[in-house]
């Protein structure tokens, strides 16, 4: 039999004496292979002792003040004869009474992993306004500069509309809305206002990390793997022309600085990001001022975790207090207006009461003067498509089949393939309880489909109406028909079919012009999904660009997009499709490198082979194994190896249930 010790926030729970706690841990499993796993417990209960009612100050006493949150897990700890076993999270279920008083809390172990999603919660990437720090006019310069750069920079332009359709025709001479032909006597090409910016992924990746203080371990995210440092997210929110969200000119407000000796709980991150802590009673004064001798009316804008709470209009100029906002969270100040405004000064002023130390304190952020400039900000938490951050994250997941677990306070990032790369073999032949096994059958599906969720774009839906088949789109079956039911992978991303353009007047032949045109297949402008692509920079045939003086210029050079790492599968045959299309740019099949080949193709297989089995044991594993084992190990039975699909552990007796999986490596 085993000790469990269990540790709440530091401080060591009463448990019973005779209570069994089970672990199960599981980070693939066959039966839902779309999903990542990590530790959790069965609820188990512990009793309501003088200790265990201070850990969870009464919970069931709701009149107490500062008392337990039951909303929130708790960092907890897990050990078997005094010796670390897990690191994860507690959550409080609940208590049971008996003749009115507290009997047993329920609780629930998760392990770490899981925590992503206390972290993130419902915030979304606007959220993240690290990203501001890569703000841009937006103009026809601008524009042209970022559509050209020969250095994938960390914001870029593609050559993808939002409304206008491209073509390329060296035979006329007349102006026409989209002809990229360049012609100096002729007003025709690609509109600067058609095109959008956007933003490398590990851009975003690095953002969260700085929100939310985590580290990613670099094993997938870094940028000697273009598959990966090579993607972009188009800065696409809303269909239609860019423009500010208002209609109006907007910026953020930066160039605040900080009293930092001073102990409230407020920060103010990148010069422009506020963000308070602490508890709200204790701020006895909350503000936020504008100050200006301007007459001209302008609005402020109060955002509060990437969305706006507050909007007011300060009509006729002037001065304006604002204290009428919740004292947690982290916000951004916008001010619109149709002229320039100068304020000799913004600020936030606090006044906390320090209890502990009898004390009030007092923080002022300030930018003293602040200049608004009437200029188009592409403002791109503002710009940034609208989804959740874990579900942003949970997509790259899905996308190249990663798996992630803490280590050391590092998120370690793999692809399931290199996880499994990584484990060593333990032989447990005399630890199982030969009484009773089983052997079942390991598939429990008859096809597996692999593919982005929205294809509706222009060309990719005009694909699949003239194929019959979704763009990218995997369907696998082991080229044989078996029982079972269907089972799809879909990422929350949009992907396009790109086209490159053949001179319409046949003079030029194929065009190094390759674009992409986000209408649906009624050619109206298309919102979508987030749109993930890779960029290539090119030259040759010269651009025809119209500038914001409805003028034109030839561009040389250009980024277009791809959904091939490179434009040469020479170089690089890895791509974004899961099925392996005619390339677009190619116009082969010659990029084998799609995410299934690559990165689910291994798994896959060896599931659907014939010889596969899925084999369950009962198991007395001693203690050295089990404080020690990886879900990347092996565990050998009998001379045969197997991969770990699940283990259902009895913390207190030590009795072990395995789900196991041949292993063909």
């Amino acid at each position: 039999m085993q000790s469990i010790q269990l540790y709440i926030e530091g401080q060591r729970v009463e448990l019973f004496k005779d209570e069994s706690v089970t672990i199960t841990q599981s980070i693939q499993n066959a039966k839902d292979i779309g999903k990542v796993f990590t530790d959790f417990t069965k609820t188990f209960s512990v009793p309501a002792t003088k200790t265990n009612n201070k850990i969870f100050k009464h919970y069931y006493n709701f009149d107490i003040v500062n008392g337990f949150d039951a909303r929130i897990k708790k960092p907890a700890i897990i050990e078997l004869n005094n010796l670390p076993f897990r690191e994860g999270k507690i959550k409080l279920e609940g208590v049971d009474l008996k003749n009115n008083k507290a009997d047993v809390y329920k609780i629930t172990f998760f392990g770490s992993t899981v925590e992503l999603k206390d972290l993130f919660g419902e915030d979304k990437l606007q959220s993240l306004n690290e990203l501001t720090a890569y703000n841009k006019i937006y103009n026809s310069t601008n524009v042209r500069t970022s559509l050209q750069s020969s250095i994938l920079t960390d914001v870029i332009v593609p050559l993808i509309t939002h409304t206008d359709r491209l073509f390329y025709d060296s035979s006329s001479t007349e102006s026409e809305t989209g002809n990229l032909h360049f012609d100096s006597k002729a007003i025709s090409g690609v509109r600067y206002d058609e095109l959008k910016y956007a933003i490398r992924i590990d851009t975003i990746i690095r953002a969260i990390e700085s929100r939310y203080n985590i580290t990613f371990s670099t094993d997938f995210f870094n940028d000697t793997n273009l598959s990966y440092y090579n993607l972009y997210l188009w800065l696409h929110r809303k269909k239609g022309a860019v423009e500010n969200l208002t209609g109006i000119n907007q910026s953020a407000v930066y160039g605040f600085t900080a009293d930092d000796d001073v102990g409230t709980f407020t920060r103010i991150d990148l010069n422009s990001a506020l963000t308070i802590t602490g508890q709200e009673d204790k701020y006895l004064t909350s503000e936020l001022s504008f100050e200006t001798s301007n007459t001209n009316t302008y609005f402020i804008s109060l955002q509060r975790n990437g969305v706006e709470y507050l909007r007011q209009e300060v009509s006729g100029g002037g001065n304006v207090t604002i204290n009428n906002f919740p004292l947690n969270g982290t916000y951004t100040i916008y001010i619109e207006a149709d002229v320039q405004i100068v304020f000799s000064d913004i600020f936030w002023f606090f006044r906390y009461e320090d209890t502990f130390n009898n004390v009030i304190n007092e923080k002022t952020h300030s930018t003293n003067t602040y200049v608004f400039e009437n200029t188009f900000t592409f403002d791109i938490t503002q710009q940034i498509p609208d989804i959740k951050v874990l579900d942003f994250l949970s997509g790259l997941f899905k996308t190249f089949n990663l798996t992630a677990y803490l280590e050391n306070d590092i998120i370690v990032v793999k692809t399931l393939d290199d996880f499994y790369s990584v484990g060593i073999d333990y032989d447990i032949t005399k630890y199982i309880d030969i009484k009773k096994s089983s052997v079942n059958v390991a598939l429990p599906y008859k096809e597996i489909s692999f593919e982005h969720e929205d294809t509706k774009t222009f060309l990719a839906a005009i694909h699949k109406q003239k194929f019959g088949k979704t763009w990218g789109k995997s369907e696998y079956d082991n080229g044989e028909s078996l029982d079972g039911s269907k089972y799809s992978i879909k990422t929350p991303f949009a992907q396009m079919k790109y086209e490159r353009l053949v001179d319409a007047g046949g003079t030029d032949g194929t065009t190094t012009i390759q674009w992409g045109y986000s209408t649906d297949d009624n050619q109206e402008s298309y919102i979508g999904k987030p749109l993930i692509f890779y960029p290539f920079y090119v030259g040759g045939e010269s651009l025809s660009f119209v500038n914001n003086s409805s003028s034109v210029e030839g561009l040389p050079f250009y980024i277009v997009p791809s959904n091939s790492v490179d434009l040469s599968s020479a170089v690089n045959k890895d791509n974004i499709n899961f099925y392996n299309e005619v390339n677009e740019w190619s116009g082969d099949t010659s990029f084998t490198g799609t995410l299934f080949e690559k990165y689910y193709k291994k798994y896959i297989q060896d599931i659907f082979n014939e010889k596969n089995r899925l084999s369950k044991f009962t198991a007395y594993l001693p203690l050295r194994i089990l404080i020690n084992y990886k879900l990347s190990d092996r565990f050998i039975i009998n001379g045969n190896r197997y991969k770990i699909n699940s283990i259902n552990t009895n913390l207190k007796d030590g009795v072990s249930q395995l789900e196991l999986l041949n292993d063909y490596d």
